[in-house]
């Protein structure tokens, strides 16, 4: 392990976050970008590689603990049934570890579950900082434009080093007036950590072990305290309401725009793009106005997708089109032309230079290359080849009420307008369906399916039932009867 290696990392995450005005979950399970506050705060850690990585928690535990558990490896929980303080949360992962028979030997850094500007670049700089300076603990702090509410820096003027952290409540007038605040981030010496903890007390005024204490306890007994300031200040802001909650969204969607327009693509109006941290890119994409990428979505070379848009786990080939769309789970490929209006649900997957028109919602279907849903169209459970034409207001009847059948259109097919496929059904290669059909059985290869009701005029029948309108008078002033059609 080297000297920048923690042993231990341990996230704080068991309080109640009660301004959050939540009845359904804790403060640490809110999202923005995609990714829970405490889902940040352990994707930053790991960043680290720590030996051990501690996530303390308490309420609504069992939500918490579940979320871990299903996204994120080598994650330890520790539970504190009590909130006795910050000082108590860390003991309780420490004896965690203990009773696995771990006892961390190196530095621990303990860091906060709804912190999630946090970088992992921050906490190496303060890691990296506490090994050069062979401090017993170091605090990350932030300069900030409005130092109120927080705990302020004192720092010693001989060697630089934290004197003391003093609390709004009790900070002298010039004491307020330090714009240098504490994060509630440090890296401790595991073995100083330890002994300082167990000499904390709850005499103050909320009955608490507070781990700021430590710092007191271990620059009394000779060691010293340092101190980093975060080179973002941003990096350190915590979260208390939902407020709060849509402040730090804004940052980190704004860092999320700047990373992708300097990796090569084109933001038309940052102000209305919005970028979840999973959503990767090509050079040469452009993303227009009030457009939202979300999850694992990727953007291809040169594609265009935008305006109104929400992607959810999109794949978007090179040089495709989508427009005003939404697409949840969808592959669109190369060259493919999405919009405006439509809908691709989980399981859609447009082949090269395919086409989702204008209101087409397609769900668990293939379109084969070249093909064409071009507008008012329902495509679900469906294989289409290539270089078909589905007509308009075409709809595959994929459900019969208890199981969902598969309809199969060949590669080079033309199929009429206002037709309806009742599943399973196969469209053979080459073949056509007449406007207005009905298909409820195969039609073979290069053949004509038609399946409609024959026609018939009834002449004068407006006039005679609907007289005095005026569609009567303009039939009469027609003054050509209606002839009978027959097929």
């Amino acid at each position: 392990m080297s000297a920048n290696t923690p042993a231990a990392v341990i996230v704080l995450a068991a309080g109640g976050g009660t301004r959050m005005k939540s009845k359904r979950l804790p403060k640490v399970l809110h999202e923005i970008c995609g990714r829970t506050l405490v889902g940040h705060a352990v994707f930053a850690a790991q960043e680290l590689s720590p030996e051990q990585l501690v996530v303390v928690v308490g309420h609504m535990r069992e939500q918490v603990q579940q979320h871990l558990a299903e996204r994120y490896e080598d994650v330890r929980t520790a539970v504190q049934l009590e909130q006795n303080g910050t000082g108590h949360a860390v003991r309780t992962a420490l004896e965690a570890l203990a009773a696995d028979g771990i006892e961390p030997d190196g530095t621990v850094v303990v860091t906060t579950g709804d912190a999630p500007l946090l970088t992992g670049a921050t906490l190496a700089a303060l890691v990296e900082a506490h090994a050069e300076q062979g401090n017993g603990v170091t605090v990350l702090t932030a300069v900030v434009p409005d130092s109120f509410g927080y705990g302020r820096i004192l720092r010693s003027e001989s060697d630089g080093s934290v004197a003391a952290i003093v609390e709004e409540k009790d900070a002298t007038d010039a004491q307020r007036a330090i714009d240098e605040i504490n994060s509630g981030v440090f890296a401790f010496d595991a073995k100083l950590l330890v002994e300082a903890l167990g000499r904390l007390n709850t005499d103050n005024s909320q009955g608490e072990e507070y781990l700021t204490d430590t710092l007191g306890i271990l620059r009394t007994s000779g060691h010293r305290v340092g101190a980093v300031v975060a080179a973002d200040y941003r990096d350190i802001l915590g979260i208390n309401d939902r407020v709060q909650l849509a402040e730090a969204r804004k940052i980190m969607n704004a860092r999320l725009v700047e990373r992708a327009m300097r990796a090569g693509v084109t933001v038309v109006d940052p102000a209305s793009a919005w970028f979840d941290v999973q959503v990767t890119y090509e050079p040469d994409a452009v993303v227009l106005p009030n457009t939202q990428l979300h999850g694992a979505t990727h953007l291809g070379e040169g594609c265009e997708v935008g305006p109104n848009c929400t992607l959810t786990d999109t794949l978007v080939g090179a040089e495709a089109h989508v427009s005003n769309a939404t697409t949840i789970g969808a592959e669109i490929g190369e060259a493919a032309s999405v919009g405006p209006y439509a809908y691709l649900r989980p399981g859609t997957k447009l082949a090269r230079k395919a086409k989702a028109g204008t209101y087409v919602e397609i769900k668990n279907s293939e379109v084969g290359a070249g093909s064409k849903v071009p507008h008012l169209s329902y495509i679900g459970d469906t294989t289409i080849g290539e270089g078909s034409n589905i007509g308009a207001a075409s709809v595959t009847v994929n459900y019969d009420g208890v199981n969902k059948h598969r309809t199969t259109i060949g590669s080079h097919c033309r199929t009429g307008s206002d037709n309806m496929f009742i599943a399973p059904v196969t469209i053979g290669d080459g073949a056509y369906t007449a406007a207005g059909s009905v298909i409820t059985n195969d039609v073979p290869a290069g053949a004509l399916g038609v399946s409609r009701a024959q026609q018939r005029n009834i002449a004068g029948w407006v006039e005679r039932k609907r007289p005095g309108t005026d569609s009567a008078r303009a039939a009469a002033a027609a003054g050509e009867p209606a002839v009978t059609v027959e097929d």
